[in-house]
């Protein structure tokens, strides 16, 4: 199967639309039949349970909080079964919420493995969603994302290639490192230098700099089932999702 019959495209991207049904029929009819819900929007679960089946869209994957999946695991595994949600993925801890030191990310590692045992009980994968400062060094040189990874050994990792990118990483290398425990791929492309600056410095996924001529056969050779489109910030929501999915159609 193509990765564009399995693609996603991150509901975080399309916020700036104020209404929910109407990022579900826009990207119905650019050709999206799969979804990846965020943290707000399971406030809302009635809803989205509503809008999937209407659109005949699915939800494979979701970011849902560190809260919810550490502080009410059951219920959160419970609602991501009712959604048809195959993957839980922790997307973001706050920068006050972040351990300092290595022994503090192998304790939250420690803490994810509990919570991923409850989701495996219900069926369900768990993973994480990386951002840059996992990918920067510690002081005994060792990374937060590594560390999270040893501390819980049956959590998997939504691996984000732009984010690595924007840490001076190598995703490749990456992706060849942890190709077993890589359940998913966020496809992210980063704009030139000076480019995009008011997208962030985003760019549209195959528009940007990023060699995905390299990174689709690495991910290709990962665990990885999941795929999914995203920009941080686009202008143009529309623009963005059609030619993120042109471009993984191209591959």
């Amino acid at each position: 199967m193509a990765i564009v019959d399995r693609l996603s495209l991150q509901l975080f991207s399309a916020r700036a639309i104020p209404v929910l049904e109407d990022q579900f029929a826009l990207l119905s009819k650019l050709g999206y039949r799969c979804v990846e819900p965020y943290g707000a929007l399971f406030a809302e679960a009635d809803q989205l349970e509503t809008l999937l089946k209407r659109y005949d869209m699915a939800a494979p994957s979701a970011h849902i909080g560190l809260d919810r999946v550490l502080g009410d695991t059951e219920a959160t595994a419970l609602t991501a079964k009712r959604l048809g949600i195959e993957l839980v993925v922790v997307p973001y801890i706050k920068p006050e919420e972040r351990p300092t030191d290595a022994a503090g990310w192998d304790a939250l590692g420690a803490k994810l493995e509990v919570a991923g045992d409850v989701f495996k009980k219900h069926g369900l994968g768990f993973a994480w969603h990386n951002h840059e400062f996992e990918l920067e060094a510690l002081s005994d040189g060792s990374f937060p994302m590594e560390r999270l990874l040893k501390a819980a050994p049956s959590m998997g990792w939504e691996i984000d290639l732009g984010w690595v990118t924007r840490a001076s990483q190598d995703p490749i290398a990456w992706l060849n490192r942890w190709k077993d425990r890589i359940l998913a791929v966020h496809l992210k492309d980063v704009a030139s230098p000076g480019e995009a600056t008011d997208e962030g410095g985003w760019a549209d996924v195959g528009h940007g700099t990023l060699d995905w001529q390299q990174l689709v056969a690495a991910a290709k050779a990962t665990s990885a089932k999941y795929f999914v489109v995203e920009h941080d910030n686009p202008n143009d929501i529309e623009r963005f999702a059609r030619r993120a999915r042109e471009t993984v159609a191209s591959w």
